[in-house]
C-alpha cells in the first residue's frame, strides 16, 4: 500500500489516502474467493458445506441429488457438473465471504476466467486420490496469471487411497509451487478420518450425528504423536521464517522454535500468502463434512481482504468505479450484471457510465446467491453485487460514475506512471485498468444453428445474443455464403449445453448441424501482387490501386513495407487512410480459401497505395480484401488442425489396448508413468478430428474403468493425405 501511494504524486496522496482508509473500514471485513479445481474434485460440494455451516442454508444440498444451491440450471442438475460459475454470500466469524463457485470442465474455462476478475484470493481443490490433474494445472495458471493468493484444500481425503503426501509433492513438482502443510491426516481403527492441527498441536475430530456441523478439538493422546507433530509444527516455523523477516527475526532473537506464538505463525502465514511466497495447504473430506469449518477459518486468517489489493484503482478517489465479470439473464427480472465495487459506494437509481461511454441506471441491486436474490439499497466497496437495469453493459466493462470521473482517473494514472519510480509492471497494470474486450479462446468446433420454423428466427437470434452475452465463448456469426448462422465453441459438451439451454429457457427446438473441426490455415510461401480496381458507382468514380505482400510472420499482422524505393509514397499516406487500408486487408484473413478458416502466422506488407480523391473508405476497404484474397489463392495456404492434450488414468490390464487405439487415432504418447499400485497415467497429445466419441470408446475398451480429461494445446500442420482428408470432410463429401 505504501508502495502504490509513493508512486503518486504529491497533490493526489491525500485524496487517495482519504479514499483509503474508507477502502480499508469498509472492506477489511470482506473476502471476495473463487473455488477452482478439476472436474469432479469436490467444489460445488464443499461450497454446499460453507453454506450450510454459515447458516445460509438449512440443508446440505448434493450434486448427485440435484438439489445444490449453485448448481441451480436444469443441465448443471442432470449432468451433475457446474456449467456456469454462481456468486453466494455468507457470514463466517464476523467476515463476510463473497464465494464463486466455478465449472471444472475445460470446455467452460471462459466462466473461470471471468471469475477471477472479481476475487482476491482462491481456494483450488484437489482430489485426494487424484493429486494435481490436468484442469488443475490449467485454473493455477490462470490464478498466477491475475496474481491470486491460493489456498489448497486437499478433499476426499476419507476414501482409502488418498495420498496426502503425493499431492503436497504434485503441488511441488507439477505447480512449481511452494506448499506449506497445515493439517495432516490421521484414520482411526474404523476407518474415521480425522486431522492433526500444526499450529495449535490440537486433533481434530468432527461428529457425524449432526452433519458434521461441531467437531471436537483435543490435545494429543500420547506423547510420542506430540513430540511428531511438535517437529512439524517446528518445520512450519522455519519454512516460513525464510519468507517473513518479522517471523525470522523472532526465532532469531529467542533462539528457539518452541516460544513462537500461535498468533505470530498466522500473522506470518499470512503476510507470505497474500505476497504470494507460499501456499498454505488444507485436508478434509466435503462430503463427509470433514474440516470445512477449519478451511473457512483459513480463508478468513489467510487471505486478503479487498483494501489489500487493486490498489491502483485508487485514481478513482472517492468515485464509484466498479468491474463487471458475469451477465445472467433470468425469466422476471430480465439482465442481470454481476459487478464487483473496486471504490466508492454504489447505490439504487444510480447513473453509471461504462468504458465504451453508455450511459446505464441501476434499477435494482442484489445480494447474490446463486439464482436467489435479496434487494439492497446500497452496497460499500470491495463487495460484489448483482444489479439489475443495465441494458448494454458487456463482461469486462469497467462502470464509473461520470465521465469526468472516468478521465479525472485517467489523468490521475497517467501522471503516476510518469513518475520517477514507475516500473514496467505498473504498467501492464494501468493498460489492464482500462481494458473493456476480455481475452476469448479460440474455438474447436463450429456448427450451423437452424430454428424450428421461419417464425422462430427472430427468437433464435434473441435468445442467441443472451447467451452470447453471457458466455463470450460462445462465437455467433452468419456466413454469407450458406446463408446459416454458425456457432463456434469449446467443445462437443460446450455446444451440446447451448442446443439444450435454447430449447429449456427459451422453448425453441433449434436443430444443429454436423460438427465441424475449427481448422486454421496459413499461406504455403510468400507473395507479392499489385491489384487496381476502378468503377463509377452513382455517379462517383472510384479509384485504388494497391500492392500488398503476404509473409509468413507471427510478430504483427499489418504494417507497412518500407523499402527504400516506396519509403517516400508511404510516409505520405494519411493514418487514416493506413487504418481503413489495414482494417479491409485484415477482414480478409478471418476466412481462408481452403475450408475457410482463420488465416494466421501471417503478415501483410503494404508495399504501395494509390488512391484517387473521392473513393469511398468502404471502396478501399473492398478492395484490400480483394487484393490479400487473390494473393491467399496464388500462394495457396496449409490447413493447422487442433490438437488437444489427454489424460488418461486406466487399469494396468487395459493400458496396451488403449494405447494401440490411441496409435490408430494419430496420437502422440508422451508419457506412460504408474498412477498408484493399479493404474497407469497416459499422457497424449492427439489431434481433435480423430476424438469425436473418443469417451465412449475409451469405456468400451476399459469395460468403463478408465477416465480422461481433454483439453486444447495449439494447432499443428497436417500432411498432405490428411489435409485431403479434412477439406473433403468440411466440404460435406464424407
Amino acid at each position: 500500500m505504501q508502495n502504490a501511494l509513493h508512486r503518486v504524486p504529491f497533490r493526489h496522496c491525500r485524496l487517495m489516502l482519504c479514499a483509503q482508509i474508507l477502502r480499508r473500514s469498509y472492506s477489511s471485513d470482506i473476502r471476495n474467493i473463487g473455488i477452482l479445481a478439476h472436474i469432479d474434485a469436490g467444489k460445488t460440494t464443499t461450497t454446499e458445506r460453507m453454506l450450510y455451516y454459515a447458516g445460509k442454508t438449512r440443508s446440505l444440498g448434493e450434486v448427485h441429488r440435484g438439489n445444490t444451491v449453485t448448481d441451480y440450471l436444469t443441465q448443471e442438475r442432470e449432468r451433475g457438473i457446474t456449467i456456469c460459475s454462481s456468486a453466494v454470500t455468507f457470514g463466517w466469524n464476523g467476515k463476510r465471504i463473497n464465494l464463486l463457485d466455478t465449472p471444472g470442465h475445460i470446455d467452460f474455462t471462459m466462466e473461470v476466467e471471468q471469475s477471477l476478475h472479481a476475487v482476491d484470493g482462491v481456494i483450488v481443490v484437489l482430489d485426494g486420490t487424484a493429486g494435481v490433474e490436468a484442469q488443475t494445472v490449467t485454473v493455477w495458471t490462470q490464478a498466477d496469471k491475475h496474481k491470486l493468493p491460493r489456498l489448497v484444500f486437499v478433499n476426499k481425503m476419507d476414501r482409502p487411497d488418498a495420498d496426502f503426501d503425493r499431492c503436497v509433492q504434485d503441488l511441488r513438482n507439477k505447480l512449481e509451487t511452494t506448499p506449506v502443510c497445515l493439517q495432516y491426516p490421521t484414520k482411526s481403527i474404523e476407518g474415521q478420518l480425522s486431522i492433526y492441527d500444526v499450529i495449535t498441536l490440537e486433533h481434530l475430530s468432527w461428529q457425524q450425528g449432526d452433519l458434521g456441523r461441531s467437531y471436537k478439538q483435543s490435545k494429543l493422546e500420547t506423547a510420542e504423536l506430540s513430540v511428531e507433530l511438535q517437529e512439524k509444527r517446528n518445520e512450519l516455523i522455519d519454512q516460513l521464517s525464510g519468507h517473513d523477516d518479522e517471523l525470522a527475526e523472532v526465532v532469531i532473537s529467542t533462539e528457539s522454535f518452541d516460544k513462537v506464538s500461535n498468533e505470530l505463525i498466522m500473522q506470518a502465514l499470512r503476510r507470505a500468502t497474500c505476497q504470494q511466497k507460499v501456499v498454505p495447504v488444507l485436508l478434509g473430506s466435503a462430503y463427509k463434512n470433514i474440516g470445512i469449518q477449519r478451511l473457512m477459518d483459513a480463508v478468513n486468517s489467510y487471505l486478503p481482504a479487498p483494501a489489500e489489493r487493486n490498489q491502483i484503482y485508487e485514481c478513482f478517489g472517492n468515485e464509484f468505479a466498479g468491474k463487471v465479470f458475469k451477465i445472467v439473464h433470468d425469466k422476471q427480472r430480465g439482465a442481470l450484471t454481476l459487478v464487483r465495487l473496486l471504490s466508492g459506494e454504489l447505490k439504487r437509481g444510480m447513473r453509471l457510465i461504462c468504458s465504451r461511454g453508455q450511459a446505464e441506471t441501476v434499477t435494482k441491486i442484489y445480494e447474490p446467491l446463486a439464482d436467489e436474490y435479496r434487494e439492497v439499497s446500497a452496497v460499500q466497496t470491495g463487495d460484489v453485487a448483482i444489479c439489475a437495469g443495465l441494458k448494454t453493459t458487456v463482461t469486462g466493462d469497467l462502470l464509473s460514475s461520470s465521465h469526468a470521473s472516468l478521465k479525472n482517473a485517467q489523468k490521475r494514472l497517467l501522471k503516476s506512471r510518469n513518475s520517477n519510480t514507475n516500473t514496467a509492471e505498473d504498467e501492464d497494470l494501468d493498460d489492464e485498468l482500462f481494458t473493456i474486450e476480455p481475452q476469448i479462446p479460440d474455438a474447436v468446433y463450429f456448427c450451423s444453428i437452424e430454428p424450428p420454423s421461419i417464425s422462430a428466427q427472430t427468437a433464435m437470434e434473441h435468445a442467441l445474443s443472451q447467451l452470447r452475452r453471457e458466455d463470450p465463448s460462445l462465437r455467433v456469426s452468419y456466413d454469407a455464403v450458406t446463408g446459416q448462422t454458425v456457432l463456434g465453441g469449446m467443445g462437443e459438451l460446450h455446444m451440446d449445453i447451448i442446443k439444450s439451454r435454447m430449447l429449456s429457457e427459451y422453448k425453441i427446438d433449434v436443430d444443429l448441424g454436423p460438427l465441424q473441426i475449427a481448422y486454421k490455415e496459413t499461406i504455403e510461401a510468400p507473395a507479392l501482387t499489385t491489384l487496381s480496381v476502378e468503377k463509377e458507382i452513382a455517379g462517383s468514380k472510384q479509384n485504388a490501386s494497391l500492392t500488398l505482400e503476404l509473409v509468413n510472420d507471427q510478430s504483427e499482422l499489418f504494417s507497412l513495407a518500407k523499402t527504400p524505393e516506396n519509403v517516400q509514397h508511404l510516409n505520405a499516406l494519411r493514418p487514416r487512410l493506413i487504418q481503413v487500408l489495414r482494417k479491409g486487408a485484415l477482414s480478409a484473413l478471418e476466412r481462408g480459401p481452403r475450408v475457410g478458416g482463420q488465416v494466421v502466422d501471417t503478415q501483410i506488407l503494404l508495399h504501395n497505395a494509390t488512391i484517387a480523391r473521392g473513393t469511398a473508405d468502404s471502396f478501399v476497404m473492398a478492395t484490400a480484401a480483394q487484393c490479400v484474397q487473390k494473393l491467399l489463392s496464388m500462394t495457396g495456404t496449409r490447413l493447422l488442425e487442433p490438437i488437444m492434450a489427454l489424460e488418461i488414468v486406466a487399469p494396468n490390464e487395459h493400458t496396451s489396448g488403449i494405447l494401440a487405439d490411441l496409435s490408430r487415432r494419430r496420437a502422440l504418447i508422451k508419457d506412460v508413468m504408474p498412477k498408484g499400485d493399479r493404474n497407469k497415467l497416459i499422457v497424449v497429445n492427439a489431434p481433435l478430428a480423430e476424438l469425436s466419441g473418443y469417451s465412449s470408446a475409451l469405456r468400451t475398451i476399459s469395460s468403463g474403468t478408465a477416465n480422461m480429461t481433454m483439453q486444447p494445446c495449439g494447432f499443428a500442420e497436417m500432411n498432405s493425405s490428411d489435409e485431403l482428408i479434412a477439406v473433403r470432410r468440411a466440404q460435406g463429401l464424407e
